[in-house]
C-alpha cells in the first residue's frame, strides 16, 4: 500500500460459483462478506471465528478486515508485525491458525486516527483485496464495517461476492439496521447466505441460569419473515470474550468445545449453501420502459 495513502466436518465438494458481476480476486475461489447493520453486535468477531471454522472443516482460508476506521481482525488473532513487500505492488498477508489475514491495522499504529474520505477508503480497500497474495484460498471471509457505505458498496463493486451474511443481536434495536443491510445487500443483487443472531442469551457461569439479556429469537423471526436462513445463534459468554481479548479465538483454542461448534455448524451451512447455488437471492428487478 502507497505510504502516502497511509495517515470437524468434511465440507462439500469444491465447485461452486461467485455470483457477482465482478472481476475475480487472484487466487481467491469464493469471497463472502460478514456485515452489520450497526456496530456492537459482535461481527468482528464472528467474523473471526467464521474464517477459523472454515479453515476446520480443511478449507484454505482468508480474512480481509475492511473496517478501515476500526480494524480489530489483528487483535483478534494476535498478530503483530507488518506484511512483506512482494514485488513492487504485492504484500504477503500475515498467518496464524491456519487462516491468511490482511488489515490495515497492520500498516498503521494502533492508536492513529484513520481520518480519510470515501475515495481513500476505496483504495484502501480495493489493494487490499487485489494487491495481496491470497494464494489459493477456497474462501475469503471480508469483515466489513457497520453501516451501508462506501466500503459496502465497494465490496459489492469490486468483488465477486458468492453472498452476505449479516450479525444482529436480537433486540429491536439492532434488527432495525440488520434489515438495512440486508436490504443494501438485495439492491445490489448479493444473495444473502444467512442471518446470525449473536450474543443470543447469557447462561451464568455459577448457577447455569439463562437469561435472555438482549431478548432471544428476534434474528429467527426476522429470517423467517424475510424469507432468509437463518444460521444459527451464538451465546453472550466470557470464554468468547476472554480469548477474542487475548488474541487466541475460541475456535482456535478449544475447537471441541460447544461454542467453537456453533461456529463450524454455521461454517459448514454457508459453505453448503456457496457451493450448490442455495444463497437466497433477490427478486429479479423489473424495468419498466
Amino acid at each position: 500500500m502507497d505510504r502516502e495513502q497511509q495517515v470437524s466436518a468434511t465440507p462439500p465438494d469444491l465447485k461452486g460459483r461467485a455470483t457477482s458481476t465482478a472481476a475475480g480476486i487472484p487466487g481467491v475461489k469464493h469471497v463472502i462478506a460478514v456485515a452489520s447493520g450497526k456496530g456492537g453486535v459482535g461481527k468482528s468477531t464472528t467474523s473471526c471465528n467464521l474464517a477459523l471454522g472454515f479453515a476446520a472443516l480443511g478449507l484454505k482460508t482468508g480474512i480481509l478486515d475492511a473496517d478501515i476506521y476500526g480494524p480489530s481482525q489483528q487483535k483478534l488473532f494476535g498478530l503483530r508485525g507488518k506484511p512483506r513487500q512482494l514485488g513492487p505492488r504485492m504484500l504477503e498477508p500475515l498467518e496464524r491458525f491456519g487462516v491468511k489475514v490482511m488489515s490495515i491495522g497492520f500498516l498503521v499504529e494502533e492508536d492513529s486516527a484513520m481520518i480519510w474520505r470515501g475515495p481513500m477508503v476505496i483504495s484502501a480497500i480495493t489493494q487490499m483485496l487485489r494487491e495481496v497474495a491470497w494464494d489459493d484460498l477456497d474462501i475469503l471471509v471480508v469483515d466489513l464495517p457497520p453501516g451501508t457505505g462506501d466500503a459496502q458498496l465497494t465490496m459489492a463493486q469490486q468483488a465477486p461476492l458468492a453472498g452476505a451474511v449479516i450479525v444482529s443481536t436480537p433486540q429491536d434495536i439492532a434488527l432495525i439496521d440488520a434489515r438495512r443491510g440486508i436490504a443494501m445487500f438485495q439492491k445490489v443483487s448479493i444473495p444473502i447466505l444467512g442471518l446470525i443472531e449473536n450474543m443470543s442469551s447469557f447462561c451464568c457461569p455459577t448457577c447455569n441460569h439463562v437469561t435472555p439479556i438482549f431478548g432471544h429469537g428476534g434474528a429467527r423471526s426476522e429470517a423467517e419473515r424475510r424469507g432468509i436462513p437463518y444460521l444459527g445463534e451464538i451465546p453472550l459468554d466470557i470464554q468468547i470474550r476472554q480469548t477474542s481479548d487475548e488474541g487466541r479465538p475460541i475456535v482456535a483454542v478449544a475447537p471441541d468445545g460447544v461454542h467453537a461448534k456453533h461456529y463450524v455448524k454455521i461454517a459448514h451451512e454457508i459453505w453448503t449453501a456457496i457451493v450448490t447455488g442455495a444463497a437466497h437471492r433477490p427478486p429479479p428487478r423489473i424495468v419498466i420502459e
